[in-house]
């Protein structure tokens, strides 16, 4: 039980129906739709567009979709891949011959096609209840009326706007600046191509008037794109892929996701008595970011679209002989300075929600458009955000993950279930670009070998080992830190907090637990 003494928040309980996400009153609008009858992809879809608004930085139509699914009444788990493609004119040799031996961050080189929509529409004519003309209703009214800027909506606002360029300057900004908290932002746009959505599904979006100006726009901006790639746009039904970890059941969205690499991460922790170190302290801390830089190498090594990928890699990747030779990689006592030719021989912006309801259907859904504002780009009538997915291709040659026409990316986005003893016990995400993986196994771990309560799991202090260094959140003593530099980590101080999670806990005794990251503006709500 939390210290009612210290600042914090309480796990949130209900029996009927549970929302977490990052964004208030993206949390009310789901469990206002739960209540009108509709079922937790109704509530899901609802809560995500209202996101579009109230943290465009993070999400919008222009993004991609990953989305695992419970069906009310079973316990097996869907996975949805609503991940844009290349375009068909997309070449590695020409990035490569323009000078770039990554594909750029920003600008037009980076920008899928986008899939989010698609997906959602998907997911709604399968297992939606509501119409979509209800179900949209209340993003349009906040895209009409405007949503007052909460406080991390506008933290990272101001840091992503320098990005923006062209149209996406006018469509997010107000008056060429960030919006200060409580400043309210409108977008009449999206609002109506969300009113096209709701009344023709996909062909509003990839068709007719708003597929228009968003090839025109990317042509106009130096893009490949066409409408023959937009039509062709199409999110797939697959199953996930599934990991053990301290007798649970820990399912992730299969490539081109990243979600592998929680499962591969937990994996190598497996073999380290986590239970017996002190949550805070630098020896769990150590063997933590040791284990993380193996997984994510493994991962750019191996993870792309399962289209160019080798099936036999995928098992390999999560064999759990390979995770025992990783684990024996790591040093108790020193940090590794070359992860990649240690294992050479073994082998950043989102938004994440959860929603379960009454017939304990449950869904856990990201949402994203990558870097904050993606591509720093918008289509020149609609403002619609492109993204910048492209960024995850390698510019390798022969690299499963090399970029290409038609291919998808290797995404960062990862939504997660657990399952013990066949039962769905928790959908969840944990936000936050290449920190995922890391967020997945630190809130696993949290749970399972510190047995902590929902909330106090996601509040707890988090360090990520990035490009700079291990950064370490302010949550951690100065001995821990100490310690860590003396084993040979560089300590830097993160520019954003790291992460942000979305959690519900499905109980035996059918009561629904709710938790939400305090990093970001959000809440879970249950009724």
């Amino acid at each position: 039980m939390r210290d009612f003494e210290t600042p914090g928040r309480s796990e949130v309980m209900a029996l009927n129906g549970m929302a977490a996400t990052s964004h208030p009153l993206a949390s009310q609008t789901a469990i206002a739709v739960l209540q009108a009858g509709g079922n937790a992809v109704d509530a899901a879809i609802a809560a995500a567009m209202v996101q579009n608004i109230a943290e465009p930085q993070m999400c919008g139509l222009g993004g991609d979709a990953f989305i695992l699914l419970k069906p009310a009444g079973q316990e097996d788990v869907l996975a949805l891949n609503g991940s844009g493609r290349a375009p068909a004119g997309y070449s590695a040799e020409k990035l490569r011959a323009a000078g770039h031996d990554t594909v750029p961050t920003h600008g037009i080189e980076p920008v899928t096609l986008p899939g989010g929509v698609d997906a959602l529409c998907r997911l709604h004519a399968a297992h939606g209840r509501l119409s979509l003309e209800e179900i949209l209703a209340p993003a349009i009214g906040y895209a009409e009326d405007g949503i007052p800027v909460a406080a991390r909506a506008a933290f990272d606002w101001a840091d992503d706007i320098n990005i923006l360029r062209g149209d996406a300057l006018k469509f997010y900004s107000i008056d060429g600046r960030a919006p200060r908290p409580g400043q309210i932002f409108r977008a009449p746009g999206q609002a109506e191509v969300m009113r096209r959505i709701a009344r023709e599904g996909r062909a509003g979006f990839y068709e007719g008037e708003v597929a228009e100006d968003m090839i025109a726009s990317l042509n106009a901006l130096g893009g490949s794109h066409t409408e023959a790639d937009l039509a062709a746009t199409s999110a797939t039904w697959g199953e996930p892929v599934a990991g053990q970890y301290s007798g649970i059941e820990l399912l992730e969205h299969p490539p081109n996701g990243q979600g592998a690499t929680a499962i591969l991460l937990l994996k190598i922790l497996s073999h380290f008595d986590l239970a017996a170190m002190d949550p805070l302290g630098p020896a769990r801390a150590h063997i933590e970011t040791e284990a993380a830089k193996l997984a994510y190498d493994a991962r750019n090594r191996f993870i792309a679209d399962p289209a160019h990928m080798d099936p036999a890699r995928l098992a390999t990747f999560l064999d759990d002989d390979a995770a025992a030779r990783l684990a024996g990689l790591i040093d108790p006592n020193r940090a590794m300075a070359d992860p990649a030719r240690l294992s050479e021989a073994v082998h950043r912006d989102t938004i994440c929600l959860s929603v379960v309801d009454r017939d304990r259907m449950a869904i856990s859904l990201i949402y994203s458009i990558f870097w904050g504002f993606g591509a720093g780009l918008a289509s020149r009538k609609f403002g619609i955000n492109f993204q910048n997915r492209g960024a995850g291709f390698s510019l390798t040659p022969g690299h499963p993950n090399e970029a290409g026409p038609g291919k998808r990316p290797m995404h960062t986005i990862i939504p997660g279930m657990l399952r013990r003893e066949g039962r769905v016990t928790m959908p969840f995400g944990v936000m936050g670009g290449a920190y995922q993986p890391t967020g997945h196994a630190r809130l696993i771990t949290n749970l399972r070998d510190y047995g902590m309560e929902l909330q106090q799991a996601i509040d707890a202090p988090r360090l990520f080992a990035g490009p700079d260094g291990l950064e370490v959140e302010r949550g951690y003593s100065d001995a821990t830190r100490a310690r860590l530099a003396e084993l040979g980590h560089k300590i830097v101080a993160p520019e954003h907090p790291l992460g942000g999670a979305q959690a519900i806990v499905i109980g035996e005794d059918g009561v629904l637990t709710g938790g939400s990251d305090p990093r970001k503006d959000g809440c879970a709500l249950g009724y």
